[in-house]
């Protein structure tokens, strides 16, 4: 019996979870939070539709939270066995994982402090201390090694080019004489993307589960260096700010990156760049603890100091610190967590200059259906945070340029290096149009079968 459930990521992007039940054995493949909407963030309160008791290890692409950050509640519930993940996944857990479910405490206490919750009392999804029970489970695995799980059943990770440590799993089962190969890509990276390592391909899969985020279009070409350079400009020249609402890992150092190329070039004019968030300023250093993942672009800028701390950035570390920042009225860059404003920093900082013609907010990463992002990316003139309305006057600009996922033709592009197509090919991290859009576009390439699974469904493989 080789089985697939699919328990998130089935026409969403977020909630990442596979289900794989084989000769008796139950494997999650990445264990996420649902986030955006309310409908939702609501599925992470639904019992788990398997006992977590009888899962028998969770294998992860990598440590974002919609791929990782269920973990606490699934061990809360029962769940005793190993997590495998690669090193420097491993090192970004044990920033990350505390950090949500901190927030999470913060955020349940503030909205029983404001009284705008549905429930009374609010109450977190799981602690920090919970949080932190996930990393004695970690088991790291190197790229590139099979691990075996079982007699009949191995896997190993492949570069994905996503963020430190993502990676993608290639699962090997033998059964009955036949050997069923089962792929699946997690988030795709980029090619040619600054810091890590570019996505590896693969030649053959009997199965493959493809993300699909951005299926339905083409990133915009910009020069992203230009952009950020004319962006900071206009922010001096209006007195403003430029918030930056970026994912603690993974877009905030790039972010850093190229501030750091403009300011070294002379490019664009010295202002305070405030990293706000404990989280991303100790994700800088995991970064430069792990120089094996780093690609020729980014060693070629090795220096004595770690090449992702400008000469003008501030680590904003302390609430006390964060919350000056609201009084802080020259010209500057606000790097904040979290990137989908999910929560955290970001939400406290948009309160106080969203209504700001002066201002700037640039969004770096994609912004989920039914979220407060993609309410203001869309054009919305007055918003809710933390249940107060606060006018919308501030520019709202998105650079998809930046994007860690790899867009439609980047993932055809991946797709074409497949000698060997596999039978079915399941799109998962996207939303409907996007996956069928790039249904129709795979359809015209390959001759696998192309499935858009639906929420919970199952399939049989082999």
């Amino acid at each position: 019996m080789f089985t697939l459930q699919f328990l998130g990521a089935a026409q969403t992007v977020t909630g990442s979870r596979f289900l794989l039940h084989i000769d008796g054995k139950r494997l999650l493949i990445d264990c996420g939070l649902f986030q955006g909407g309310r409908a939702l963030k609501e599925r992470n309160w639904e019992p788990f539709p398997t006992p977590p008791e009888d899962l028998d290890g969770v294998i992860l692409t990598h440590a974002h939270i919609d791929h990782s950050g269920y973990l606490p509640r699934l061990i809360k519930e029962g769940f005793g066995g190993p997590v495998y993940c690669t090193s420097a996944t491993a090192d970004l857990l044990a920033l990350l994982l505390p950090d949500s479910g901190y927030l999470q405490e913060r955020d349940a206490a503030f909205a029983n402090k404001k009284k705008y919750s549905r429930h009374h009392p609010a109450l977190p999804l799981y602690t920090e201390a919970e949080a932190r029970k996930v990393l004695e489970h970690l088991k790291t695995v190197p790229y590139h090694q099979l691990s075996r799980l079982s007699d009949n059943l191995s896997f190993e990770y492949l570069h994905a080019g996503h963020i430190l440590g993502s990676a993608m799993i290639r699962l090997t089962y033998k059964g009955k004489g036949a050997e069923t190969l089962l792929c699946l890509t997690g988030d795709l990276g980029r090619s040619h993307q600054p810091v890590i390592k570019d996505p590896e391909t693969i030649d053959r899969a009997d199965y493959l589960l493809l993300e699909s985020t951005y299926g339905d279009r083409v990133h915009e070409k910009h020069d992203i260096l230009s952009y950020f350079q004319t962006l900071i400009q206009d922010v001096v020249q209006r007195g403003g700010s430029l918030i930056i609402p970026a994912f603690a890992v993974g877009r905030s150092q790039n972010v850093l990156y190229y501030l750091r190329q403009l300011e070294e070039a002379g490019r664009i004019p010295v202002l305070p760049i405030f990293l706000d968030s404990p989280m991303a300023v100790r994700a800088v250093s995991v970064y430069c603890d792990h120089l094996d993942e780093h690609d020729f672009e980014m060693k070629s800028l090795t220096a004595e100091a770690c090449v992702l701390e400008t000469g003008s950035v501030r680590m904003v570390k302390s609430t006390e610190e964060s919350k000056a920042l609201n009084q802080f009225k020259e010209p500057c860059v606000i790097i904040s967590a979290s990137g989908n404003l999910a929560g955290g920093r970001i939400l406290h900082h948009l309160k106080s200059r969203l209504s700001n013609s002066r201002n700037t907010v640039l969004f770096v990463g994609y912004q989920p259906q039914g979220s407060l992002g993609r309410l203001l990316a869309e054009g919305r003139k007055e918003v809710k945070i933390h249940g107060k309305r606060i006018a919308v006057r501030a520019r709202i600009v998105s650079l998809h340029g930046l994007s860690a996922h790899a867009h439609s033709e980047e993932i055809l592009e991946w797709v074409s290096h497949i000698n060997h197509p596999p039978s079915r090919i399941f799109l998962v991290h996207g939303e409907l149009e996007a996956q069928e859009s790039l249904k129709g576009k795979l359809e015209k390439v390959i001759s696998s079968k192309i499935v858009i699974p639906e929420y919970l469904e199952e399939v049989e493989l082999g």
